[in-house]
């Protein structure tokens, strides 16, 4: 295995195409570690990573431990409820006290677009970003990257859709700068109201028409409304966004016969996909959860076992 330059992962737009290569086929190799009646290596022994989740999190926090655990780190998990930020802590001062314990990694995730670069400036262990705003999500983008490329042999060339509320997803911003970095054509569609101002600029198409937008597409990521992070109510109802913008049977008929449908999760059911998509013959929704294990063990052995050695028993 290569060796990974950065101490922390803030961002996929920090990462040159050679280091995202690299963190895919790293996970290539460790997957197997899941498969196996043990399932744990000794890579990371006496390692430590601390999982600071400020917002509520199923697939990114577990992956997370579990990724962690199956390399052999020592975890510790902490939300923002359970910190002393709920008695007005800042989050620079709980940064410092947390590096006053000495760990070699925490895994930040913020609702303010941001923090994690905050983070890494202050502290000497490394920072993972685990969702920042409406900012990015490296991980998630990696996993989807991997998944991609594992079930089409490529990325290069792919003719992607990513449909949803483009404008307050970092999943969709942390995709479009991987995806287009990798070679693929990207088109994005949804509500205009849901649409990035310029969206172009960062090298995708917009169809506002979601029939339109999977036309002859490889892949289809669908994306769900991002409520929590809306200041107003940006469509009449969700039963017209379903109708308009929701992901059916039919829908899918336009994309590619193996067009491969994706859902970073969480779903919303009969809002923008229906459940004869989701678990249909073209989803690798679980495929995502279960990549997104070994993406993130690739992650945290690039970012503090490789830097020591090359070999993973």
């Amino acid at each position: 295995m290569g060796r990974f330059a950065h101490k922390d992962l803030l961002g996929v737009a920090q990462l040159s195409v050679e280091e995202i290569n690299l963190i895919l086929d790293t996970a290539d190799s460790l997957k197997e570690i899941s498969e196996r009646d043990v399932k744990k290596v000794p890579t990371l022994r006496g390692k430590s990573i601390i999982n600071f989740f400020y917002e509520p999190s199923t697939r990114t926090r577990t992956s997370f431990e579990v990724a962690a655990k199956r390399l052999s780190a020592d975890t510790l998990s902490l939300s923002a409820s359970s910190s002393s930020m709920v008695k007005g802590e800042t989050l620079i001062d709980t940064a410092r006290n947390l590096q006053a314990m000495n760990p070699d990694l925490i895994v930040l995730r913020h609702s303010s677009s941001g923090a994690p670069h905050l983070l890494a400036r202050v502290m000497e262990a490394g920072v993972i970003n685990a969702g920042d705003g409406i900012n990015e999500h490296p991980t998630q983008a990696l996993l989807d990257i991997f998944t991609i490329r594992e079930k089409k042999g490529r990325i290069e060339g792919l003719h992607i859709a990513i449909i949803g509320d483009i404008a307050h997803s970092r999943v969709a911003r942390s995709n479009i700068i991987g995806l287009t970095k990798m070679g693929a054509r990207v088109t994005v569609s949804g509500p205009p109201t849901m649409m990035p101002l310029d969206v172009e600029k960062m090298g995708v198409r917009v169809e506002y028409d979601p029939r339109k937008a999977v036309e002859g597409k490889d892949v289809v990521m669908l994306l769900r409304i991002q409520l929590e992070r809306q200041s107003k109510l940006l469509f009449p109802t969700v039963r017209e966004y379903a109708n308009f913008f929701g992901i059916n049977g039919e829908v899918i008929k336009r994309a590619k016969e193996d067009v491969i449908v994706m859902h970073p999760g969480p779903m919303n059911r009969g809002v923008e996909i229906e459940s004869e998509v989701a678990d249909g013959p073209h989803s690798v929704i679980l495929d995502q959860v279960a990549n997104g294990v070994a993406v993130r063990m690739a992650i945290l052995y690039l970012l503090i076992g490789g830097a020591k050695s090359d070999k993973v028993d």
